[in-house]
């Protein structure tokens, strides 16, 4: 049976709080915050079944766009459709949208943050110890003892860390070999002329949407980061190379260093990585611009998220489908594993940041309640610290 409302065990306004509060202390990137939705709302509430958690996981990966906020959109889906979608995407990304513009004018403000750098010293590591933890955690419960997951798993996790990059054809791949091999086709289930050309109308909207905008700095952020968040695949910081390019390199909205700082705003803030398009846009065209910029990189993904929606809803259970994602969910859990090992070549840089990123998988493994605020606000203090006395 289909899930919704009249059998949800929450209320819309308790996942709404759940959500501004992810969105307010979830540090760690997509892959830490896919991993406190599995434990939060999987495992510890069980408002969510293992399941649905898969599917998100896997429409998240297969869609471009970022992965958390379109994972905590799908979320919202489960059980209140549109409306708890909508409402869970807004409250999971607002908290973090409002931070990055305060910090945006306190940065123009003071012409600059060099305190900042010294606090990403110490939350950069820590926050490799807390995304290693949680792509262990989401690995142990997804893959388990199924070797042809495991090998699935490994091959992404391989070229994750030899590409430095996602690749959605190696999503796909994966889903459609696990799919032949565990169940080999015989009927497909058949989705009716109208809902594919409901699907379809996506596209020239958003393209009619976009190529009507010109002129203006505005016009200019919007077109922009509105192919940012259409057709970037990949994670987090994936989108990173692709806003240095046009931010820095074709646009010339900010330097170099103004787009390090506004990386770094994004690593030290919590909810999507993705939301450092809200600073970018302050410093470059004020509140306006960090309004244009978010909302042209997050409300793509929005859609790709609720449109395919319901298919996923409906097929999900079909054998079929549910091989091809778990195929997808393998290769989706290797690719953030490897992503833990890209991050942390960037982020480690000396013996110090080592020593904290170990110590925050040892507190983590060992003192399992522990939040994750907690260990952020003691790296922060540590990085303060070592980078006056060194």
């Amino acid at each position: 049976m289909e899930n919704n409302q009249s059998t949800a065990p929450y209320k819309l306004r308790d996942l709404i709080i759940y959500f501004l509060k992810l969105g307010t202390w979830g540090f760690g990137g997509p892959v830490a915050l896919a991993g406190y939705m599995h434990r939060d709302l999987v495992e510890n509430k069980k408002w969510i079944t293992e399941e649905d958690y898969k599917e998100g996981l896997a429409l998240a990966q297969l869609a471009p766009g970022p992965l958390a906020a379109q994972l905590g959109i799908y979320m919202g889906y489960v059980h209140y459709r549109l409306l708890g979608a909508t409402l869970a995407g807004l409250a999971f990304v607002l908290p973090s949208f409002f931070m990055v513009v305060a910090l945006g004018y306190v940065y123009t403000l003071w012409q600059g943050i060099p305190w900042m750098q010294a606090v990403f010293y110490g939350v950069g590591a820590a926050v490799i110890g807390i995304i290693a933890m949680s792509a262990f955690k989401l690995t142990k419960k997804s893959i388990g003892h199924n070797y042809l997951l495991m090998a699935i798993y490994l091959v992404a996790a391989v070229y994750t860390v030899w590409k430095e990059n996602e690749n959605v054809w190696l999503f796909l791949g994966s889903g459609v070999i696990y799919w032949l091999i565990k169940t080999p086709p015989k009927k497909m289930p058949l989705i009716r002329k109208g809902e594919v050309a409901s699907k379809s109308l996506f596209f020239p909207l958003l393209w009619s949407t976009t190529t009507g905008v010109s002129g203006g700095k505005l016009s200019q952020l919007f077109w922009y980061f509105t192919k940012a968040g259409a057709f970037v695949f990949g994670s987090g910081l994936a989108i990173v190379p692709f806003l240095y390019g046009g931010v820095v390199k074709e646009y010339g909205w900010l330097n170099e260093q103004q787009f390090v700082d506004a990386v770094a705003v994004a690593m030290i803030t919590p909810g999507p990585v993705v939301i450092t398009v809200g600073f970018i846009g302050y410093l470059t065209a004020g509140l306006q611009g960090a309004s244009v910029a978010a909302f042209a990189t997050f409300f793509p993904c929005y859609l790709f998220t609720v449109l395919p929606a319901p298919y996923f809803r409906k097929y999900g259970r079909h054998p079929g489908i549910k091989a091809f994602v778990d195929g997808v969910t393998a290769a989706a859990i290797g690719a953030i594993s490897g992503a833990v090992i890209v991050l942390a070549r960037r982020s480690l840089t000396d013996f110090y940041t080592v020593i904290i990123a170990l110590a925050t998988i040892v507190v983590l493994w060992k003192m399992k309640k522990t939040p994750e605020p907690v260990v952020i606000l003691i790296a922060a203090a540590l990085g303060l610290l070592l980078k006056t006395m060194l």
